[in-house]
């Protein structure tokens, strides 16, 4: 019972990778201020991100992209090839398509932006933590119009054709990952259980041309059918 407890009020544990200390400092300032969340660990480039993931097991990583040694990219490459389970977010002050797009094709649960405020900063790592894709509403955006370089309906076609391949629970389950729901509150919303959940994200993941939920969103969104 006390485990139980226990577990249900664990903090969100976060390592922060920036290579400017003063960045850092702030991000530590800012999520430390919420007893939801606990900065586990710091780091200064990718190399180092990696071992202190691996020595820390954090729920969130929050990660710049250019930084000295190893970039963001890279490690959050390696990172996830490591423990697939990770739930990395990107902070950068750059979102060209090259970054957005590549570090979601990589895995990344999110992507934001560092001039987001402070309090929204807070939200997307309770939302990662929470096992949610986390997106900066101008992220968003760009990432929906430059999936690909095809005309717009052509891309809603072909996202609609591949939402057609699924079951119709497969579907309810693909329209709830697009709302941006976490496995539990899927679960819930479905009356199923969380493994079945998961099950079901697999067998997506298989029918779809995506590599993780973060593609099956964007596929519904496309699709119109959110």
């Amino acid at each position: 019972m006390t485990t139980t407890v226990e577990q249900a009020v664990r903090p969100v544990r976060v390592v922060l990778v920036d290579d400017e200390t003063l960045v850092r400092v702030g991000l530590r300032l800012i999520l430390g201020a919420n007893p939801a969340i606990e900065v586990v660990a710091e780091a200064g480039d990718g190399l180092e991100a990696i071992e202190v993931v691996r020595a820390t097991s954090p729920d969130v990583v929050l990660m710049d992209i250019r930084m000295p040694r190893l970039d963001g990219l890279a490690a959050t490459e390696r990172l996830l090839a490591a423990q697939p389970d990770a739930r990395v977010v990107i902070l950068t002050t750059f979102d060209t398509d090259e970054m957005v797009l590549g570090a979601l094709r990589l895995g990344a649960a999110g992507f934001l932006l560092k001039d987001t405020p402070p309090a929204e900063i807070v939200r997307h790592v309770l939302d990662a933590g929470a096992g949610r894709t986390t997106l900066s509403p101008s992220v968003t955006d760009r990432l929906i119009a430059s999936v690909t370089h095809r005309p717009r309906d052509e891309r809603r076609t072909a996202a609609r054709q591949h939402l057609d391949a699924l079951t119709e629970r497969e579907r309810d389950v693909a329209r709830a990952i697009g709302r941006g729901l976490s496995n539990t509150e899927i679960a819930a919303e479905l009356f199923i259980t969380v493994a079945t959940v998961k099950t079901h994200i697999s067998r997506i993941l298989e029918k779809m041309p995506a590599d993780n939920r973060t593609h099956i969103a964007i596929c519904v969104h496309e699709a119109g059918d959110v």
